[in-house]
């Protein structure tokens, strides 16, 4: 049996995220039944995160360990084949027995993207959250600025009762703007549950004057629960990719 390193991209549109979950149409849950299939046993793959219901990945980065007579072309071609058309299996080779895709993982980028042109852009539809009107740019990379670093994220996250460390270092956050569309780019260590698409409509809310930078330093700083801004959509978050050693 040897272990295998698989970049794989995905629409997330119609799934419940990554995590493999009883009765529920999942990126894991997919993987996992075919792979199953191809080695006639059970096969548990770990991602290297797990992104939440309609979020997209350009470069998930999984491992499982196979038992197969397959090269890694095959089991490529192989699972390409079964697999729905809104997931693809980009690279696969083998990988030491000790690589861990979520344990070794040391960084993440993630793009959020948003729309506020005149035109809706059809083709991008699932990809993009539409704004109804544009933010103040130069508001929203203030309030970036301050929100790079180590920090308690606590209050950016979900899950306000979590009880491991909500520490994170985000050490980029760029926005540009191409056109009609708004992209947020992050790049840090981890990210906690919505962390991401917290930050986002937090950042939104600073550009259409509603929070100031002040405020946003204020709900960082303060470890008692505060309120941030509202949590983005989804569908305009995407997984760029993961950092290894």
């Amino acid at each position: 049996m040897k272990n295998y390193k698989f970049i794989i991209e995905y629409d997330g549109t119609r799934y419940y995220g990554w995590q493999r979950q009883p009765g529920q149409n999942t990126i894991q849950g997919k993987l996992e039944s075919v792979l199953g299939r191809m080695c006639d046993s059970r096969v548990e793959v770990i991602g290297a995160g797990r992104t939440d219901a309609g979020v997209h990945a350009r470069a998930m980065v999984a491992n499982a360990c196979l038992e197969t007579e397959f090269s890694c072309d095959e089991v490529r071609r192989y699972v390409n084949t079964y697999l729905p058309e809104d997931i693809a299996v980009k690279e696969v080779r083998e990988a030491s027995p000790r690589f861990h895709a979520r344990y070794n993982a040391i960084g993440k980028t993630y793009c959020y993207t948003c729309y506020d042109g005149e035109v809706k852009p059809v083709f991008d539809r699932k990809y993009y959250t539409p704004l109804e009107e544009r933010p103040d740019l130069e508001c929203m990379r203030q309030a970036a600025a301050v929100l790079e670093g180590e920090h308690d994220f606590r209050n950016f996250c979900v899950n306000p009762r979590m009880k491991k460390s909500t520490v994170r270092l985000v050490d980029r956050i760029e926005i540009e703007r191409e056109g009609g569309y708004l992209r947020f780019i992050f790049h840090g260590t981890g990210f906690l549950q919505n962390m991401v698409r917290i930050i986002v409509g937090t950042l939104l809310e600073v550009g259409y004057g509603r929070m100031s930078v002040e405020q946003v330093a204020e709900v960082l700083a303060n470890p008692e629960r505060q309120k941030a801004g509202p949590t983005a959509p989804a569908q305009g978050l995407c997984l760029v990719g993961v950092d290894y050693d």
